[in-house]
């Protein structure tokens, strides 16, 4: 005959009742703060990158401007009307 394999069950009820989040564990203040100083670094990360956009925007404008005549006819080329 064939054996019944045992699977143990842990006793998850007791540990579903001693689990607990991070949340709880902390104060409402301290929760608080941490959520504040997300909110700010969060921000400061996306001025930074704003500010990045805006400086790569200015240096290939700048380049733009200060093209040789040269630079310019070998990038456009005979592209542009000839009146």
């Amino acid at each position: 005959m064939a054996k019944k394999k045992r699977t143990s069950q842990p006793s998850s009820s007791k540990a579903d009742q001693e689990q607990l989040t991070i949340a709880d564990t902390l104060g409402d203040d301290i929760l608080l703060q941490l959520k504040e100083a997300k909110k700010q670094l969060t921000d400061k990360e996306q001025s930074e990158l704003e500010a990045e956009r805006e400086r790569k925007r200015k240096e290939r404008i700048e380049r733009e401007k200060n093209k040789s005549f040269a630079e310019l006819l070998d990038e456009y080329g005979d592209k542009g009307s000839k009146y």
